[in-house]
């Protein structure tokens, strides 16, 4: 095809218009028909292999943004030679082009990264229970947010690379060893040392997923670590942000590093006539009775005294920390029950010993006897 003659013909038809008027309409009317060509195609495919393959369907919504723009691209690299523009208006467009196609790569490499992180997660859904699945879950949402981040940064920086005079003020900003280079490395060490700290996390794995953590006196469990930071949701919903060195940097609780089973306390004041094996053969038969109870751990132990009573330390085990907060609270309910109903003396009191004020036989005044005489009288 010989692109002067239509040059040339295009010229002769529309000479009264403005050159740079028909060269954009050329564009834009390149860009529509190059959208209208795209939706054409995802409905016949739907509409022909929609219902036999829905993964398809799957791999052209996730992919509508970039296919899109790689065909205005398209469109616009055929028509941008036709276009009738000077030199003012063409070379800002195919700078333009350029931009735009260096963000089309970077936005490709990010589907490409995020689609095949999520079929690899396909095969771990369940992050409740299972240890594998969230150490897995985890490290591919770190390691993709990191790369997403570095293709964003080297997207950009190709992108302004490509104006000179941004170019020149990188070149000379990166070759520098002076002020403006230690500025902008203390301004990007908060960044590159969350981004690090989450290569580590990735790796040795502290947290993970859905793990029951302590951090800062409050609970709660791992909801989402991103490429520098981490979101806890505490047990009333709150959301708690936390940076990612945090974890590398500071000592926390982790409930659920190698097991998810918590051995939960419940502690208890009774008085000295309390019956201890009795209560402890009723907290055996009342665990057994729950269905918050793993069968691993129950027992009753006497772990301190005072003067007035005695202190009684139960131990029950579940399979998580949420049925541990509810099996503590359940066995403490029917405990305190118990000892109020069927062991009555157990329950804690004071003790005075009253003797008379000897102010006279008929004085009925009575007043406690001194601390000293309370407590001889209490060892015996």
């Amino acid at each position: 095809m010989d692109w002067q003659a239509l040059t040339a013909d295009i010229d002769r038809m529309f000479g009264w218009i403005p050159s740079w008027f028909i060269g954009l309409t050329l564009v834009a009317g390149a860009i529509l028909l190059a959208l209208l060509v795209y939706r054409v195609a995802t409905w016949l495919l739907n509409r022909a292999f929609g219902t036999r393959l829905p993964l398809l369907s799957v791999f052209i919504e996730r992919t509508a943004g970039p296919a899109q723009m790689a065909l205005c691209l398209a469109a616009v690299a055929m028509v941008l030679p036709l276009a009738p523009l000077d030199d003012t208006i063409r070379t800002p467009l195919t700078r333009l082009f350029v931009v735009a196609f260096i963000a089309l790569i970077g936005w490709i490499s990010i589907r490409i990264v995020d689609m095949s992180a999520a079929r690899y997660l396909q095969n771990f859904r369940d992050v409740t229970e299972n240890f594998v699945a969230r150490k897995h879950v985890t490290q591919v949402r770190v390691f993709k947010r990191v790369t997403d981040t570095i293709i964003v940064i080297i997207t950009v920086s190709a992108a302004l690379m490509t104006f000179d005079s941004v170019k020149q003020y990188g070149v000379s900003l990166f070759a520098s060893a002076g002020a403006a280079g230690i500025i902008v490395g203390l301004a990007a060490r908060p960044l590159l040392s969350n981004l690090i700290a989450g290569l580590q996390i990735a790796i040795t794995q502290p947290i993970r997923i859905e793990d029951a953590v302590i951090i800062e006196n409050e609970w709660g469990w791992i909801e989402d670590i991103a490429s520098t930071y981490v979101v806890i949701r505490l047990w009333d919903w709150r959301r708690m942000v936390v940076p990612l060195s945090y974890f590398i940097e500071k000592p926390f609780q982790n409930w659920t590093r190698d097991t998810a089973s918590l051995i939960g306390v419940v502690a208890l004041h009774v008085d000295y006539r309390a019956d201890v094996p009795s209560i402890r053969r009723w907290l055996e038969e009342a665990v057994k009775q729950s269905k918050l109870w793993d069968g691993e751990v129950v027992n009753l132990q006497v772990i301190d005294a005072d003067s007035r009573t005695i202190e009684l330390r139960a131990l029950v085990s579940a399979r998580n920390a949420p049925q541990s907060w509810d099996l503590r609270c359940e066995i403490r309910e029917k405990l305190i029950a118990f000892i109020r109903d069927e062991m009555p003396e157990a329950l804690p009191r004071d003790r005075a010993i009253l003797i008379p004020s000897g102010d006279g036989e008929g004085d009925l005044g009575l007043r406690p006897a001194p601390p000293e005489k309370m407590r001889a009288s209490a060892s015996h």
